[in-house]
């Protein structure tokens, strides 16, 4: 009955960290793509995390005027998820190999949510969606800077735009060869070798 429990425990911490991070991490990528600030979309984002990112902003630097706190405040939240998660296994993790899975936790959500973000954008471009919608602009404008490189080394063959596709490919590579190395590596340091 504990195993049971157990993995109740892990959904519930999972899912409860995984939306607060998307908060944070959602927020940053629309400052960095430059999205409409008066989209809905955006409103929500921003006074969510406006009492947390605020003070935080005197003394997270900004990169090209865009506030780096969301994305630390996102890193504490995997740094807890970690350690809650690790915990639950019955384990006491060192700090250093911690800081490092959250770091790799942190670098596969934001991978993970680009992949969903892209393939939203990817249907959207398919099928008939109602431009006026808050969502359309926000995905659109977000998966903007991943995919306009990618149209500049693959056009688009008789009409169909492949960027989404190879968007897609890159990220599940990034995520089998540069993520999951990293988070063996760190659960390894972690544990004390007991991870491997």
């Amino acid at each position: 009955m504990n195993g049971y429990f157990a993995s109740a425990a892990q959904l519930l911490i999972t899912f409860v960290f995984g939306a607060a991070m998307a908060m944070f991490v959602l927020r940053l990528l629309a400052e960095l793509a430059r999205v409409n600030f008066y989209n809905p979309v955006c409103q929500f984002l921003f006074r969510g995390t406006h009492r947390l990112v605020a003070p935080l902003r005197r003394f997270v630097p900004s990169l090209h005027r865009v506030s780096l706190a969301p994305l630390l405040l996102a890193y504490l939240l995997a740094a807890f998820k970690v350690a809650l998660l690790v915990l639950l296994q019955g384990a006491l993790p060192q700090p250093a190999g911690l800081l490092l899975m959250a770091l790799a936790d942190l670098l596969d959500f934001v991978l993970v949510l680009y992949l969903a973000i892209i393939f939203a954008a990817a249907l959207m471009s398919l099928f008939a969606v109602d431009p006026q919608h808050p969502l359309v602009p926000f995905i659109s404008q977000i998966a903007e800077p991943v995919l306009r490189p990618l149209r500049r080394v693959v056009p688009a063959l008789a009409g169909l735009d492949f960027s989404p596709a190879i968007a897609i490919l890159l990220i599940m590579l990034a995520r089998l060869l540069l993520v999951q190395p990293l988070f063996d590596f760190a659960t390894r340091l972690a544990l004390g070798g007991a991870g491997s």
